[in-house]
């Protein structure tokens, strides 16, 4: 039997605010390119049967309505911000067609606000209808979600701890700023990595564009995508062409496979 491969689809690309923002009339948010439309940040990953998503954005319904997700097994949550968890009661229509709780991979300060922000999926007495979870609170050491291995990667997103996730020869890294030399050794040798890159300008707490290149260069990645963009980085069709050999902006819909 061959060796299965992850197949990646981007959910969503944009930052906290979406591209386009609201209200703003700068020229990429009113661009008709769809490479410069971008839902919150968020992928979905098969790996023969098991699919799981990283994130639930506030346009979680409306990725699984776009990308015909009809079956989930898991969601890993990098962090707990509100453009990363604030989909979450829309797990409960998987709920209702598999008639089973959805696993939830979260470290424990993600584990206590989805805790706080869901306290009625939580409570002894449940009211019919809502999410029915079963939240695992993960450490910074790899674990399964059925025949998938998960390795954590602990980013700092200023100075918060965000989870990274390794998938095979595939990582995954979203809200970070900084990544220290025990967890670069992780990334090492993954033939596809996604990091963010949230603009040209200097950040207070995400990797710039030329940041997200150097850390890509560093580790010597043959393949590296950028997402959580916002409107600030360009037009799509204007920053691609000044990218490096083997970087590319990720965009909402592209799919990748990784062996």
């Amino acid at each position: 039997m061959l060796p299965l491969s992850f197949t990646i689809e981007f959910l969503g690309t944009g930052t906290s605010s979406g591209v386009p923002m609201i209200a703003c009339k700068c020229g990429v948010c009113n661009s008709s390119d769809k490479k410069d439309k971008r839902l919150r940040s968020s992928i979905h990953v098969k790996y023969g049967r098991t699919s799981l998503v990283v994130d639930t954005t506030p346009d979680f319904r409306y990725q699984m309505l776009r990308s015909k997700v009809e079956h989930l097994d898991a969601i890993l949550f990098t962090h707990s911000h509100k453009d990363h968890i604030a989909g979450l009661d829309d797990i409960k229509a998987y709920n209702f067609i598999s008639q089973q709780p959805m696993s939830l991979y979260a470290n424990y300060e993600t584990a206590a606000a989805i805790q706080r922000d869901f306290y009625y999926a939580f409570q002894e007495k449940k009211y019919p209808g809502i999410p029915d979870l079963n939240l695992n609170i993960i450490k910074n050491e790899s674990f399964y979600v059925h025949e998938m291995q998960v390795t954590p990667i602990l980013v700092k997103h200023l100075n918060m701890d965000v989870l990274g996730f390794r998938l095979g020869n595939f990582t995954y890294i979203t809200d970070a700023n900084y990544i220290d030399e025990k967890e670069k050794e992780k990334i090492k040798g993954s033939e596809v990595l996604v990091l963010n890159a949230l603009r040209i300008e200097k950040h207070l707490s995400h990797f710039t564009l030329q940041e997200a290149i150097n850390l890509a260069t560093e580790l010597n990645i043959p393949k590296t995508y950028f997402t959580h963009i916002s409107h600030q980085m360009g037009l799509h069709s204007e920053v691609s062409p000044t990218l490096p050999a083997g970087m590319f902006l990720a965009y909402d819909g592209l799919v990748i496979t990784v062996d």
